[in-house]
């Protein structure tokens, strides 16, 4: 990596607010699913190749509200039907934030100090004819590319912000601590520890008391928060053409399923290096998921199968 691409403080209105089991933010599948169509048009106009993508949210406000213990969507069913009637849809949560995007930049630009400019001028308006996480982008300040050396300078443009680095591998290290306790305690078991409000009952000194309900504090401090972090292959692969009704029968076809970790949230002034913040795809022989710097020291593009035991599937 010789260089960093910031968008800082893009507005997107509307934006998925729901990841399969968790919502309130979107997916970090999102952010780099924009970074790779992003990418692609920067290969033929300028032969740069965008990888990894650093997520920092500033401000999120979920279109939803609350009816007691329980949030529920505010949601609009619109058109109505030729008689007037609402027509019947799937629930989908909506939000508006206002994010910064670190992207992770190779190859050559050209005309120094020049080039930089000339290839962040580029980007102000091919940015934000982009979707992201399906929300439209309506603002957004000025593009900065600089050197992965001076990203630190930038970094003060990102503030007050919270970073979104991943933590997945502390959901192994739970697991494998309630297996020496309960054998039969399964990876769901250690995920809903990191998801849950959990409480825990403590009897009092007599039979007759009351007992005290006491909130249970998650395994690990810190901002810690669910994520849909990828999807996992729960079929085999089959031929083009051979499945029924699929969308694309020129290309092989499998079911899948959504895979899950955990993330924390980090204040920006602790982020010393733009690697820190990079999640890039990782893909295995069963499914590709999104991985953040705590693992960069594996090969990222290894096809071979390895241990996913730090990501699962719901079934």
């Amino acid at each position: 990596m010789s260089n960093v691409i910031i968008l800082p403080w893009l507005e997107v209105e509307n934006a998925n607010a729901v990841s399969g089991l968790t919502w309130g933010f979107p997916s970090i599948t999102h952010f780099l699913g924009y970074t790779h169509a992003l990418s692609r048009k920067l290969q033929i106009s300028h032969g740069l190749r965008l990888e990894g993508c650093g997520v920092v949210c500033h401000r999120h406000q979920v279109h939803a509200y609350s009816s007691g213990r329980d949030y529920q969507f505010a949601l609009t069913r619109n058109p109505l039907t030729r008689e007037g009637k609402t027509a019947s849809f799937n629930e989908e949560g909506r939000m508006h934030l206002t994010v910064s995007l670190v992207l992770e930049c190779h190859g050559e630009i050209a005309n120094g100090d020049i080039g930089l400019r000339e290839l962040a001028a580029h980007l102000q308006t091919l940015c934000q004819i982009q979707k992201l996480a399906g929300g439209t982008i309506t603002r957004m300040r000025n593009v900065q590319v600089c050197s992965a050396s001076n990203f630190k300078t930038h970094r003060y443009s990102l503030m007050p912000g919270f970073a979104l680095q991943d933590r997945s591998s502390w959901l192994e290290d739970h697991y494998q601590q309630l297996k020496q306790s309960n054998p039969t305690v399964e990876m769901m078991d250690a995920w809903l520890d990191f998801a849950a409000l959990k409480m825990v009952a403590e009897a009092g000194e007599r039979p007759e008391d009351e007992s005290d309900w006491t909130y249970q504090a998650k395994p690990r401090s810190g901002y810690l928060v669910p994520l849909m972090t990828g999807w996992q292959r729960i079929s085999p692969l089959y031929e083009p053409g051979t499945v029924a009704n699929a969308r694309d029968t020129d290309s092989p076809f499998c079911f899948a399923e959504a895979v899950y970790g955990i993330g924390e949230w980090s204040g920006v002034h602790r982020i010393k290096e733009a690697d820190e913040l990079f999640w890039r795809y990782h893909t295995t022989t069963t499914g590709y998921y999104c991985r953040g710097q705590e693992l960069a020291s594996e090969d990222l593009h290894d096809d071979v199968q390895e241990n996913d035991s730090y990501y699962f599937d719901t079934f």
